[in-house]
C-alpha cells in the first residue's frame, strides 16, 4: 500500500537513517511485533521494560510508514465529543476514553522528553465553532466536560479574536495538548529498545499468521519462519489488511507546512487549533516556526488519484485557514498527503480478534489521537500479557462491535 505521497516535513527534516538487515533466517520470540512505527516503538519499549524478548519486523524502513505522514498533534479531545461518546457507550465509558488520553498525552509529554533528542513541546490545544449552529453543541461540550473535571475556558468570539486572531463564535481551550516529532520520536524509542535487547529487522514482510496450541509462527515474503509466544500487529493503516472483518474505512488526508513565520504565528505558537465540522481543519506550529496545517480529508484510497488532489487540496487548506485567521500569511513549503484510517465510533482497536485467537494482538491506534491511543494500546497489550486488565481494556476491544 502507498501510504503517502508529496514532501512529508517530517522525512525531509529528519533524512535517511541507516538501514538495519532484514531477517536471514528462521528466528524465535517472545514477542514478535509487525511494523516499526509509533505505535511499534511504543509498544516494544512497553514489553522490554516487562522484560519480554520482543523481535520487530518492518517491510519499509523504521518510522518510515504511517508515521512519516503523521501531523502528531497530541490531544486528549477525541475526533468524536464527549457528548456523542456518552450517548452511545454512556458517560463513564465516556470520560474514562478522554481521561485516559489526558494520562496519555501527559505521559508522552513525559517520554519523549526523557529522550533528550526528540523535538515536544507542551501546547494548549483550541476547538473552535465552524457554524453559528454549533455553538450551543460547543457550549454544551464545555459544561460536560468541565462537570466532570476536566480543566478547559470556554471562549466567546470577542476573545477569540483578541487572543487568536480567529473569527469564530465559540471555543473550547484545554490546557493539556503537545506536539512532537513523530519520526525523531519512533526512533529514539527503537534505539532504546535495541539497548533493553530487542531486535529489528527492516525491508522484511510478514505474509502468514499461524497460531498454534503454544505461540504463533509468521512466515515471512523471502520464507523465513518466526516463531514466537505472541504476536502483535502493529502495522498502521495496513494491519487491516491481515483481518477479514473491516473494522475502519482508509481515507485521504492532505497538509502543508510553511516556511518558517514565527513573527507572525503569535498565539499559535503555543496552541494547537481545530475545529468542530467534520472533515476538520487543523494547525500546529513547530520549533522552528513554521505552521503545518491540514484538514480537506475524503474518502479516497487510491493513491494516484489522491495524488493528483494534492494541489487543489493545499490551495483549499490555505483559503480555509485565511478567512479563519486573517492576518496569518502561509508561504508553503511543502504539501503532502497519506493514508490514515478512521472507525465508526472515534475509538481504536487493541487485543485479540476472533480471526486468530488469543495469541494474535492487534494495535489500531486509528483516529486523530493515533500517538495518544498508541500510548494507551501499549499498556492494554503489556498489562493482558502480563495477566491484568487494563481499564480501557474492554472499551478498546473488537467486542464493542457487537454491542453497537
Amino acid at each position: 500500500m502507498d501510504l503517502k505521497s508529496g514532501s512529508p516535513y517530517w522525512m525531509l527534516k529528519n533524512a535517511q537513517s541507516a538501514f538495519l538487515a532484514p531477517l536471514a533466517a528462521n528466528h524465535r520470540c517472545d514477542v514478535l511485533v509487525v511494523g516499526a512505527g509509533i505505535s511499534a516503538a511504543l509498544i516494544a519499549r512497553s514489553l522490554g521494560e516487562a522484560g519480554m524478548k520482543v523481535c520487530l519486523l518492518e517491510k519499509r524502513q523504521v518510522g518510515w510508514g504511517s508515521t512519516s505522514a503523521s501531523t502528531a498533534l497530541l490531544q486528549y479531545e477525541i475526533d468524536v465529543e464527549l457528548q456523542a461518546l456518552a450517548q452511545r457507550f454512556g458517560i463513564e465509558d465516556g470520560v474514562l476514553a478522554y481521561r485516559s488520553c489526558e494520562k496519555a498525552v501527559i505521559a508522552l509529554t513525559r517520554l519523549a522528553r526523557s529522550l533528550r533528542k526528540v523535538d515536544v513541546r507542551s501546547m494548549h490545544s483550541l476547538y473552535f465553532s465552524s457554524h453559528w449552529y454549533h455553538e450551543r453543541r460547543l457550549r454544551r461540550e464545555a459544561a460536560l466536560r468541565q462537570r466532570h473535571g476536566f480543566k478547559l475556558e470556554c471562549l466567546d468570539a470577542d476573545a477569540l479574536q483578541e487572543r487568536f486572531g480567529l473569527d469564530a463564535g465559540v471555543g473550547l481551550l484545554s490546557a493539556t495538548a503537545a506536539e512532537v516529532d513523530p519520526v525523531q520520536f519512533a526512533r529514539c524509542l527503537l534505539d532504546r529498545a535495541q539497548r533493553d535487547g530487542a531486535e529489528i529487522f527492516e525491508r522484511t514482510q510478514v505474509v502468514e499468521i499461524t497460531p498454534t496450541a503454544r505461540g504463533v509462527n509468521a512466515r515471512t515474503a523471502a520464507g523465513h519462519v518466526i516463531r514466537c509466544k505472541h504476536l502483535i500487529i502493529a502495522a498502521g493503516y495496513e494491519s487491516q489488511s491481515f483481518l477479514d472483518q473491516r473494522v475502519a474505512r482508509n481515507r485521504s488526508s492532505y497538509a502543508l507546512v510553511s516556511d518558517p513565520i514565527p513573527e507572525t504565528i503569535g498565539a499559535l505558537q503555543n496552541c494547537l487549533v481545530w475545529e468542530s465540522a467534520r472533515p476538520y481543519l487543523y494547525a500546529r506550529s513547530t520549533r522552528e516556526g513554521r505552521l503545518i496545517v491540514g484538514g480537506e480529508d475524503d474518502a479516497l484510497d487510491i493513491p494516484l488519484r489522491r495524488d493528483a488532489r494534492l494541489s487543489k487540496k493545499a490551495q483549499a487548506i490555505c483559503a480555509r485557514f485565511q478567512r479563519r485567521f486573517a492576518g496569518i500569511k502561509l508561504p508553503v513549503a511543502f504539501t503532502w498527503a497519506g493514508t490514515f484510517a478512521e472507525t465508526a465510533d472515534g475509538l481504536p482497536f487493541f487485543g485479540a480478534h476472533d480471526q486468530y485467537g488469543p495469541r494474535v494482538h492487534f494495535a489500531m491506534a486509528y483516529g486523530g489521537n493515533g500517538i495518544t491511543y498508541s500510548a494507551i494500546g501499549a499498556e492494554i497489550i503489556r498489562d493482558h500479557l502480563l495477566g491484568s486488565v487494563h481499564p480501557c481494556a474492554t472499551l478498546f476491544a473488537f467486542e464493542r462491535l457487537r454491542r453497537t
